[in-house]
């Protein structure tokens, strides 16, 4: 559902990056991932980590767009291979990385669970940022730290403000390679109502948009956007808002490639 928004994201930012930003980037719509069932995790991960590869090996930025959180673990597997020391930026309003029962591992609650013990990423240098709201389990938090991720949630986020926290980032992370994870169920359910997982007292738009505009410079080499439920969207407003983040995310992409003045 963001691929049919999608077209009606224009092309150039007068302000940012006064150019086509897909024309000069060569962005490629490379389809969906054949062969894949929904529901069917054990199967779906490697043909998502193979197609995620070809496109890393190809030299490119791969970014995934999918509904369900664990399409991360998958990419993540795929960047790791290809970029030793990756470090990852998950803004979410959960952190997913709960337990799991290791009978039925794998679920959108615990992609980052097994991203640290798989030791796909450096988990001290992981930032969970936005998180907030109820939880079905205990000791998430608990669980997290435990893994040794950094967890910021919405309240220090707001209190902190954006630019002061992402500051600290840039520090912790510098110019290795970088991975974004971000679900859409950051913002709140009022701009993004088709999320799989809303939870209330989320990002505005525009502070979603500060948060991703204060990563410029980062060595990015691969993203998802997460977390979109076409049942749950109204209006089409999730789908819409999440190709515009894309288009915010390729920006800075351009960035990094020298392409702004």
């Amino acid at each position: 559902f963001v691929r049919a928004q999608s077209p009606l994201i224009r092309r150039h930012h007068p302000s940012l990056a006064d150019f086509d930003i897909l024309g000069a980037l060569g962005v490629v719509d490379c389809g969906d991932v054949a062969g894949i069932t929904p529901g069917k995790l054990r199967e779906a991960h490697p043909k998502i980590e193979a197609a995620a590869g070809a496109i890393l090996d190809a030299g490119a930025v791969p970014i995934g767009i999918g509904g369900d959180g664990s399409v991360s673990l998958p990419l993540m597997r795929a960047a790791a291979k290809r970029y030793p020391g990756l470090v990852a930026l998950h803004v979410d309003s959960h952190t997913d990385a709960y337990p799991y029962n290791p009978d039925d591992p794998y679920d959108a609650s615990n992609q980052f669970t097994h991203a640290a013990e798989e030791a796909l990423v450096d988990a001290s240098s992981t930032w969970h940022v936005g998180i907030r709201g109820f939880t079905g389990v205990p000791g998430v938090l608990t669980n997290a730290d435990r893994l040794g991720f950094r967890v910021l949630t919405t309240e220090d986020l707001i209190r902190r403000g954006t630019a002061q926290a992402m500051a600290e980032f840039r520090e912790v992370v510098a110019d290795r390679p970088l991975y974004l994870c971000w679900d859409m169920d950051v913002f709140d359910p009022s701009v993004a109502p088709g999320v799989a997982t809303p939870a209330w007292g989320g990002l505005t738009a525009r502070e979603g948009i500060q948060l991703m505009r204060s990563l410029s410079g980062l060595n990015f080499v691969a993203a998802d956007f997460i977390t979109g439920s076409p049942n749950h969207d109204v209006q089409n407003m999730a789908a819409s808002l999440c190709a515009h983040m894309i288009m915010e995310f390729m920006v800075l992409l351009a960035g990094r490639f020298g392409m702004l003045k």
